[in-house]
């Protein structure tokens, strides 16, 4: 992946809201109130907040996904209120994995194609790296209900408990503020803005 290819991909993205319009209404009702449910602690919203460089997300996803109807508004939440105060630094588009497959299989998860898969680059689409399909929290409850004592798998469809929800939602902003500090101690970036 290079900037070139980037900037292309972010530029065929869509909006959050575009690209829940691309579903079923039942889907994107999901979506929707996966997000109704998803809450920025102060501490986070103020880390967010404080951004100051611009990144470029894409967010490869496939509507129907139940990790993407999870994450996907913990991400887009998450994007609006990165740099907030400045005007905002996090700016997301969203692709289907199924029509964009030249950029998914350049990104794949132990070599499948998994979603959701988040990509992050600098305010001039050089590569930064990207996160996906899920991250540690979810990992740990996967391993828990499927390798544990007496494990069982929660039935499809059932409800996200909120704890859950807050422990995905914090490693994602945690990956945001990764993404954010490198861009923000890179030579190049600070050489380029003289700061």
């Amino acid at each position: 992946m290079n900037a070139t290819f980037l900037r292309t991909k972010f530029e065929a993205g869509l909006s959050y809201e575009d690209y829940l319009a691309t579903g079923k209404p039942a889907q994107a009702e999901s979506w929707r109130q996966i997000g109704a449910r998803i809450g920025l602690t102060e501490q986070q919203r103020s880390v967010l907040a404080a951004f100051k460089r611009d990144m470029s997300v894409i967010v490869v996803s496939g509507i129907w996904c139940g990790d993407c109807v999870r994450q996907g508004p913990m991400i887009q939440a998450i994007a609006d209120a990165a740099g907030a105060e400045a005007g905002g630094r996090a700016e997301v588009r969203w692709l289907d994995r199924d029509e964009h497959m030249d950029l998914q299989e350049r990104v794949t998860v132990n070599g499948g194609n998994r979603v959701p898969v988040v990509i992050f680059a600098a305010e001039d689409f050089e590569p930064v790296g990207w996160a996906g399909d899920k991250l540690l929290s979810r990992y740990r409850i996967m391993a828990e209900q499927t390798l544990g004592e007496g494990a069982t798998c929660p039935l499809p469809g059932a409800p996200v408990p909120a704890d859950e929800l807050a422990a995905e939602t914090a490693d994602w902003v945690d990956e945001f503020e990764r993404v954010h500090l490198l861009l923000r101690l890179s030579g190049r970036l600070r050489q380029l803005h003289g700061d």
